[in-house]
This record gives structure tokens, sequence and C-alpha cells, in this order.
């Protein structure tokens, strides 16, 4: 479809729906651990044979999967406009002021941000993210990520994530002594003795920049992220699931992995950071209450902070209540709770055709009503790009203990 024809059918679509967009649901599928069944799909739409299970939903994405089996367009959303096939990230590229605002669209190439709901019956392996330096040798985007657990579903066999390594590790300099012949032998889940675990709390979260060792637990969780799928994974097995060490090397260079072997992951990690004594104190982001709303009416909190490469929030309304919040840019909507409207537009959580939007920059500043027409609260998780809140959200003060 050329520009032309796409701009008028977005121009049509935005005008009738009041400068909103639907976006249909983007299932993603892993075949390297167990799903947990807490997406909301059936037994039969979960399986999806060689590869593998659903168990991620990525919202409004411009970003595609880097899975081994291949899948077309796995990980990009669509536009949820009757009659037409239109991929976000091609609708993004021929019109980005229309959706992102001028502005915005001179100095961003698109929302550049991933938002994605992962559901695991397992902990997923102990592993990490590049950080730009690494990843930009691969043509790819670093991945500061940070994690939000909702309420209401259950935490799994697993709740708590492994951060980082023991701070004598990095003090005495035995990074490579300690985990290197792990790495070698391959074998186990023994790597994780030199991690701290800390509880996942449902309404709470951590904030995790790149190069930084993790392990995720298994509460449900909404991540909110760079635009990337890259990583390199250090543990060799996960509840007697046997990992490909090919996951090791997934994105470092070959001519990296030639000529160092397995320590070229060891490498690419910010080591003081992984041995933070303050690790908790310094990446756990409790709800941060945003005033200036009558409680009695509902309200937001910042969920997703400490960063300007991406920001979110959570909003709530109250049962029979509507609120009108003007935003600094173009962002997208999963309504995680309840029922009720968006401008014109029904939402209802666990429903696929109307749980989730896009706001463009002009109806985001101009504002956007919310009303809750059920019985309970209706909660709205929303997503926001690079920049759009630098100025207003906010960032952890670093701890460094009592002197």
């Amino acid at each position: 479809m050329d520009a032309k024809r796409l701009a008028e059918i977005l121009d049509k679509e935005l005008a009738s729906k009041d400068g909103l967009l639907r976006l249909r649901p983007s299932w993603v599928a892993r075949d390297f651990l167990k799903p947990g069944r807490r997406l909301g799909l059936s037994e039969k739409d979960m399986d999806v044979g060689k590869r593998g299970f659903i168990c991620e939903r990525w919202l409004a994405s411009e970003t595609e999967t880097d899975n081994t089996v291949k899948h077309p367009n796995e990980g990009l959303s669509y536009l949820d406009i009757a009659g037409h096939d239109i991929l976000l990230r091609d609708a993004l590229a021929s019109c980005a002021a229309l959706l992102m605002g001028a502005a915005y669209a001179a100095k961003h190439h698109g929302l550049d941000r991933l938002a994605k709901i992962y559901d695991f019956d397992s902990r997923i392996f102990f592993h990490y993210h590049q950080m730009t330096e690494d990843a930009r040798k691969l043509g790819h985007n670093s991945k500061e990520e940070s994690y939000y657990f909702p309420t209401g579903v259950p935490l799994g066999p697993h709740p708590e994530t492994f951060f980082g390594v023991h701070p004598y590790i990095v003090e005495q300099g035995k990074q490579y002594e300690l985990l290197l012949p792990l790495l070698e032998k391959w074998e186990g889940d023994g790597i994780l003795k030199f991690s701290r675990a800390y509880l996942n709390v449902q309404g709470e979260g951590f904030h995790l920049q790149a190069g930084l060792l993790h392990a995720p637990g298994t509460a449900l969780t909404i991540e909110l992220q760079e635009s990337s799928d890259v990583m390199g994974v250090l543990q060799a097995e996960v509840e007697g699931v046997k990992q490909s060490k090919a996951l090791l090397y997934k994105d470092i260079p070959p001519e990296e992995v030639a000529a160092k072997g397995e320590r070229a992951a060891l490498d690419q990690l910010q080591w003081e950071a992984n041995g933070d004594p303050y690790f908790y104190e310094n990446h756990h982001t409790a709800p941060v209450e945003i005033p200036g709303t009558d409680p009695a009416l509902g309200g937001e909190t910042w969920i997703y902070y400490d960063s300007t490469r991406y920001s979110g929030k959570r909003l709530v309304v109250k049962p029979g209540k509507s609120l009108t919040i003007k935003d600094l840019g173009v962002h997208n909507l999963l309504v995680w709770k309840g029922e009720g409207r968006v401008q014109k537009l029904r939402v209802a959580a666990g429903d696929f055709a109307a749980d989730e939007i896009l706001v463009s920059h002009d109806r985001a500043v101009a504002g956007v009503s919310y009303e809750n027409t059920g019985s309970v609260d209706l909660e709205i998780i929303k997503f926001f790009g690079p920049d759009i809140n630098s100025s207003v959200v906010p960032y952890l003060e670093k701890y460094q203990g009592r002197r």
C-alpha cells in the first residue's frame, strides 16, 4: 500500500475514533520454557507446534521476534481497521507526524519502546541484555527494561527474581574465576548460587539497565523495555530443561566468540552494577503517586520510571466515575481490569478486540476521557516511548548505604 493511501485510511480512522486506533493482539511463542497459561488463551491456541507455546503478548510493537523458528511478522502489531491488514510499524514509518506529532517524529523513528506481557511457569534462565555499544555491533538496539507485577493473577511456583552477583565476587575480582568454568562446562543451574533473589511483589516492580544479570521469577509480568530482542544466556538448564549453548552467543559477534570463547559474554557485563550491595534499593520501583486527581474518582501512579528511554503509568477509574487526563505525547494503552469507554470506544479487560489502543499525539495532549461503566475499578496501563516524560518522570536516588 502506498503512503498516500495509507495516510487516507489512517486519517479517516483517527477522525472516526477521536484520535485513537485499536490494535490487534500480537502473540509470541517461545520454545525454551514452559508457558504459565495466564494470558487468556485456550490450550489449543497456545500450542503452536515446533515454535513452542504462546508465552508472551507484545503490545503496540514495532519489534520483530528473534526466535530460532521463524514465523512471519511474529511480534509485530497490526492496526485493527476493518478491511485492512496494516502493520503498526508501516503506519509509523509512513505517517509518523500524524501519529506521533511533527516535533517528536522529527527526532524519533517510531515509538521506539516495546511493551509486553510475559507468562512462564518456570523461572526464566539467568541472562543479560547487551548494552548499546555491544548491541550495535550486530545492528541491534540495547535492551534496558522494567517490570511491573500486576495484581489479581497467580504468582506461579517461583515468584522471585535473581539479580546480579554477590558483592564479594566483584569486590575481589573473582567473576571470571567463579563463573567462566560453569559456562565452559555448560551443565545444570549452579550459576544461580552466585546471585541473590528478591520477591516478586504484586503492584511493584524493578528497573534494570542493560548489562545486568537476572533470572526473572514466575509472577506474570508486564514489561516495558527498549525495542530489542537481544540477550545472552548464562544458565545451562532450567528445571531439568536443557538450554542450547547457542543462546549464550546469540548476540555476540562471531569473531569475538572465536577469539574469547565463553569469556566474550562475561566481557559484556556491567560488573560494578552487578555486584552492587544495594541492588534492591537502586532498582526496586514501588508505585509513585501522581498528584492532582480526586481519589474518589481514581488516579494515576508511575510504575515505569527512572529512565529517559521509556516510562509508564497505571490509571485507575472508580466504578461509575470519569476522568480526563492530558499526557505529553503518543502512547498506547492496555486495559487490565474492568470495562468502560476511552473517548467513544468501548474497552474491556480480557476482550482481545477491545483491550489495546494507540493514543495519537494530538489526542494525548488535548486530553483523553476515561469512563468506568462497570462495577469494579477500571485499570489501564499506559506505555510511553523515549523522552516523552523525561521532564516529569521520577528517578531513583542512588543509594550507597549509611555513612
